[in-house]
């Protein structure tokens, strides 16, 4: 494993402390974002993808009501973009968080959680990656 420079261990440390303070799926996904922070995607196919899970949202009424874990926009986003090299680079990200989480306990139990289940960590980095475009579009 190799260690990040020291800003983004700064940024780690602090993303890991808020989602020790968030709860339930929100810190699942928060924790997904920081893993997959350097998965290389092409950023054409994901833009399409992320247009495609917004019209989902628009069709189910307003485009901008929260996301739901398992809906139809992150369930549609994540088969899109799952790929076996993707989740293993995902899975490698969140190995990569556990030394840094310790002392966090919320962190280290979701981050085996997640560990022990690639279904509910593609759902929730999607999820994230949604969240953000949405974030961006505002």
């Amino acid at each position: 494993m190799t260690t990040p420079p020291d800003d983004d261990l700064t940024a780690l440390s602090g993303g890991l402390r808020a989602a020790e303070a968030t709860g339930g799926d929100d810190r699942l996904v928060l924790l997904c974002l920081l893993a997959g922070r350097n998965l290389a995607l092409d950023e054409r196919d994901v833009a399409s993808a992320l247009r495609r899970s917004e019209l989902l949202l628009a069709a189910g009424g307003d485009p901008r009501r929260a996301l739901e874990l398992h809906g139809r926009a992150v369930t549609a986003l994540a088969e899109d973009l799952d790929r076996p090299e993707r989740r293993a680079k995902l899975a490698s990200g969140l190995a990569t968080l556990a030394p840094a989480a310790t002392g966090l306990a919320e962190v280290t139990a979701a981050l085996e959680r997640l560990t022990l289940d690639a279904d509910l960590a593609w759902q929730c980095y999607a999820m994230a990656r949604l969240a953000e475009h949405l974030a961006d579009d505002a």
